[in-house]
């Protein structure tokens, strides 16, 4: 049996592959020629391709000085922040060519603010040649161009509204309007009135279209008693195509019952009301009437609807208030909330020194009422009131022997001197028309917002709802102004009325600018 014999090979020896080189035909580096595109190293394509080509290095941007929006071609208005990204996003629709590429990464550049430019840097990438992917950063100058809008255009032309909103509110102090006015400031619920006007009475709210009308009306009847009506009037009309022109007119009315009035209810919606006493004390006004029986605690709510079925005025306003001082005070220990009943001994502050009358009631105040304090109310006792409800209630067998002699409203607290707050409101601006309010109105008008001021400090519920801001900057000011004798007068001030309610820090907002919002002390 033969066995093959293994017979040694010879080794093959490894020739390693090399790829084709080449030089580079602009600067002479040796590159792969297999996979270079162009005869061009990695720093020429750099060089001398831009993936950029035929994108603009700067461009403008049109803007409206009065409502701060930004044109979006090719007619819409929108509205954008500095350096956000929805600014961003407007100028980067501004640039022609961007399709073509791929956008990696775009910024803002810082630039003044009053320079009236806008930088963006932007990174892009592009295939230049087939494998060979290029990055390159550019910066895009942009020039704010001042451009007016249509919409301010209509608010600055006489006759351009399309639809109004008439808010009324048939009462001699304007105490609920101030409070129904920082509702909405608080909402931003006038932002799209194109102007405000003042009216007898109340104000009127001026609107392009008509669905910002109804919005702010719905608004209205969420956050106050009102009624509305609706109206419309044909301003022009095409033939040809049926096409009418309207404009529209709402009607807003409020309940003509303010905070602190002293109401005297039908017998008959007082029995559905609870069985509640007729002479009653409004304490609150919300989305309805919230009024009080000061002899019981009891409370009930009067809806708009059921109001305006049977409509009444109120007995007695703010205006006749009367100050009593407390002589002495009981409490019976019944508690509703933060009513506490109590029986107290009051006298007039203009009889002391003269006779010795004194009245003898029940009170809601039960607990913050002291002897000594100063106290407002209604003096009933030997009032005549031309009211046809009160005329009833004293004809009537039940309730006439419940009318009592003094009706407190609220404490009242000493302010000797006008003390600058560390608070502030904002107000709406209103046009007041051609006929400028007489002297006396005017005076009037300071009275009563200097009533609702304080208002707002006596009651937390109140300000609760409401927004107030920080006033440090005007306090500052006054500092620098005046000197040493302001700091003197803060301190006088401190020690005689250290029982005058004070807002807390923590309940106020920091100072921001509005457009359409001015400020108020």
């Amino acid at each position: 049996m033969e066995i093959d014999i293994p017979v040694p090979l010879a080794q093959r020896t490894y020739i390693p592959h090399t790829n084709a080189t080449i030089l580079c035909c602009n600067c002479g580096v040796e590159i792969d020629g297999t996979v270079s595109a162009g005869a061009l190293c990695n720093e020429c394509i750099k060089l001398t391709v831009d993936i950029s080509e035929g994108i603009p290095r700067e461009a403008t941007l049109h803007t409206c000085r009065d409502c701060e929006r930004w044109l979006q071609p090719p007619s819409q208005w929108v509205t954008a922040a500095p350096e956000s990204r929805e600014l961003l996003a407007l100028c980067l629709r501004k640039l022609r060519g961007l399709s073509k590429v791929r956008i990696i990464d775009a910024s803002f550049i810082w630039t003044e603010p009053h320079s009236k430019r806008i930088k963006v840097k932007i990174t892009l990438q592009q295939e230049a040649f087939e494998g060979t992917i290029l990055q390159q950063t550019f910066e895009v100058e942009y020039v704010v161009a001042s451009h007016q809008c249509p919409d301010c255009a209509k608010s600055f032309t006489a006759n351009t509204w399309r639809s109004v909103v008439q808010v009324r509110q048939k009462v001699p102090h304007k105490r609920t309007f101030l409070y129904l006015e920082q509702l909405i400031l608080k909402h931003s619920a006038h932002k799209d009135t194109i102007n405000i006007k003042e009216a007898k009475d109340g104000l009127d709210f001026y609107y392009s279209q008509r669905n910002h009308a109804e919005k702010f009306v719905d608004f209205l009847t969420s956050v106050a008693p009102v009624r509305s009506k609706k109206s419309q009037e044909l301003i022009s009309m095409d033939i040809h195509t049926s096409t009418k022109s309207y404009k529209f007119t709402f009607s807003v009315e409020l309940v003509p019952i303010c905070k602190d009035d002293l109401v005297c209810l039908p017998i008959k919606l007082a029995k559905q009301a609870g069985n509640v006493a007729p002479l009653t004390l409004c304490y609150r006004v919300g989305t309805s009437v919230n009024i009080l029986d000061p002899n019981t605690l009891q409370t009930t709510d009067i809806s708009a609807p059921i109001y305006w079925r049977s409509p009444f005025n109120t007995l007695a306003d703010v205006h006749e208030l009367v100050e009593f001082i407390v002589m002495d005070v009981e409490p019976t220990g019944i508690q509703k909330g933060r009513f506490f009943l109590a029986e107290a001994t009051v006298a007039r502050a203009t009889d002391l020194g003269n006779n010795d009358t004194t009245y003898f009631t029940r009170t809601h105040l039960g607990g913050i009422l002291h002897p000594g304090d100063s106290v407002m109310g209604y003096h009933l006792s030997g009032t005549n009131f031309n009211n046809p409800q009160f005329e009833a209630l004293e004809e009537s067998n039940a309730y006439s022997s419940t009318i009592p002699d003094v009706v407190l409203v609220k404490k009242h607290y000493e302010r000797k001197k006008k003390k600058a707050r560390n608070w502030r409101l904002k107000r709406m601006n209103k046009d007041e028309g051609e006929m400028l309010p007489r002297k006396q109105d005017q005076q009037r008008t300071e009275q009563d917002y200097e009533m609702f001021l304080r208002d707002v400090e006596e009651d937390q519920d109140l300000r609760s709802t409401m927004a107030l801001y920080k006033a440090q900057q005007e306090k500052k000011l006054r500092d620098q102004m005046e000197g040493v004798e302001t700091a003197s007068m803060a301190d006088t001030e401190e020690t005689e009325g250290d029982e005058v309610p004070k807002i807390d820090m923590d309940e106020l907002l920091d100072e921001f600018e509005e457009l359409d919002v001015a400020d108020d002390q």
